[in-house]
């Protein structure tokens, strides 16, 4: 009879533990109103992860927000529901906090849901985290998503704080969700990528 010992490092997966398929990625030019994935979000993957890396916005004190389309981008604004909270600390060694994001929850909205808030404009600062959504193409089930995301908090100086901030909830429909817009809560995405995959 086989033992733990002998066989825990003899399996093969074949990429049922999570491979990523890379779809699309989105690179800003320094002047972009939005990043749009209108194709690839189908009954291919189960899952689908989209990973922020150093998005700059060009206005302070704002965020990354996401909203859905069942009709390919046609049109946006699929009810979602949501909930968040978010640990902070400045830089100056105050305002340690752990908080229920009251502000930034959404029920049943037609508008963008707010991923990543309070976010500096400074040259130096951007923020970067991910987004997993579920089974989008399912025309039984909502659409769960969750996102996990840091960022410096606008403040100035030794105000500035790091922001690590968790949301999730559902798009609110039984239809098949196969577009995603991002866009900043104002102004333009002025830097960093945005990648899309498909979980094996």
């Amino acid at each position: 009879m086989a033992t733990y010992s002998a066989i825990k490092y003899n399996v093969d997966y074949g990429g049922f533990a999570g491979a990523l398929i890379p779809i699309a990625t989105f690179t800003s030019d320094g002047s972009d109103s939005n990043a749009t994935f209108t194709s690839g979000i189908d009954s291919t993957y189960d899952e689908y992860l989209f990973i922020f890396n150093n998005i700059h916005p060009q206005t302070d004190n704002r965020g990354l927000r996401f909203i859905a389309s069942v009709n390919g981008g046609s049109s946006y604004g699929v009810e979602t529901t949501s909930t968040a909270f978010q640990a902070s600390h400045g830089e100056g060694d105050a305002g340690g906090a752990l908080a229920y994001n009251t502000e930034h929850d959404a029920a049943e909205s037609t508008s963008a849901i707010s991923l990543i808030s309070e976010q500096a404009n400074d040259n130096d600062l951007a923020l970067s985290g991910y987004m997993r959504l579920y089974n989008p193409a399912s025309t039984t089930f909502v659409k769960h998503f969750m996102c996990v995301g840091t960022h410096s908090g606008s403040g100035g100086g030794g105000a500035d704080a790091a922001v690590h901030r968790y949301i999730g909830g559902y798009i609110n429909t039984t239809s098949a969700v196969n577009a995603i817009k991002f866009d900043m809560q104002s102004g333009e995405i002025q830097g960093g990528t945005i990648q899309m995959f498909g979980v094996h």
